[in-house]
């Protein structure tokens, strides 16, 4: 595959995979997704690849979620070259693939972009970064992993005030809540990510496929709530309501949803 979305590189038994959207925040489309499942499935297959790390270009976003400009443009995300989209996928491949994957959060984690962090097994964040919800204020939610898994890694209360004040929280105040695992200044992100990935590639790689497995099979039930979830908010994204969130976020206005209350 051509990558337009995303970079992909492997040295030093580690793939990186790079969201490469710096001038729309590194938020995805269908395309990115696409691209991102692509990368992961290789480094998968890669038998010279022991950890992957997952950043994005530039300093100042990793990932603020859909793409809200092609949205309101199109009125979808866009979908993969085979008509579908396919962010579920994303979701299952990053759990799925039996190796380690560090999420290098070098900026703003929003949205979607947040529950992308959120399902890699590791977070380290450069110390600008930013967390936090985006989904009621824009017409959206992520009724799957995005709250019954990030409920079990910040627990039930602070999950809630998450979504329901779409707040956005410091890389410290996330790593006291246990969202990251490491905060360090900018100019060490990568390679504190890639000094971890190292660690990681000298331990055994079927006692971490295996570790990986179990982690997962307290939390696999999930899986369901996450297609059912989908096809619900498949079909309120042709709402009124979320018209109204979309196209306020398009506008820079706060949006009214009162009719809808």
């Amino acid at each position: 595959m051509n990558y337009t979305d995303i970079l992909y590189e492997v040295s030093e038994e580690i793939a990186t995979i790079t969201i490469n959207r710096p001038d729309r925040l590194n938020c995805f489309r269908g395309r990115t997704i696409e691209e991102l499942i692509h990368a992961f499935k290789a480094a998968w297959a890669d038998r010279r690849v022991a950890c992957v790390i997952l950043t994005a270009a530039g300093e100042k976003a990793f990932c603020v979620g859909g793409d809200q400009k092609e949205m309101r443009e199109k009125g979808t995300y866009g979908t993969s070259e085979n008509g579908l989209w396919e962010i579920d996928d994303l979701h299952s491949v990053i759990r799925n693939i039996p190796k380690p994957v560090i999420a290098a959060v070098n900026g703003y984690a929003i949205g979607g972009g947040h529950v992308i962090h959120v399902i890699c097994d590791i977070t380290i964040a450069a110390e600008h970064a930013k967390f936090g919800q985006a989904g009621p204020r824009v017409g959206s939610f992520d009724a799957g992993w995005g709250t019954a898994y990030l409920a079990r890694t910040v627990g039930e209360k602070r999950a809630r005030e998450i979504w329901f004040f779409c707040r956005q929280y410091s890389a410290q105040q996330a790593l006291d809540w246990g969202l990251a695992n490491a905060v360090v200044p900018s100019a060490d992100l990568i390679p504190t990510a890639r000094a971890w990935a190292r660690e990681a590639a000298a331990l055994s790689p079927t006692a971490l496929r295996f570790l990986k497995h179990s982690f997962n099979a307290d939390s696999a039930h999930i899986f369901g709530q996450v297609k059912m979830a989908a096809d619900g908010l498949a079909a309120f994204v042709k709402s009124d309501e979320a018209r109204e969130g979309n196209q306020a976020f398009v506008e820079k206005r706060q949006p009214d949803f009162s009719p809808f209350r």
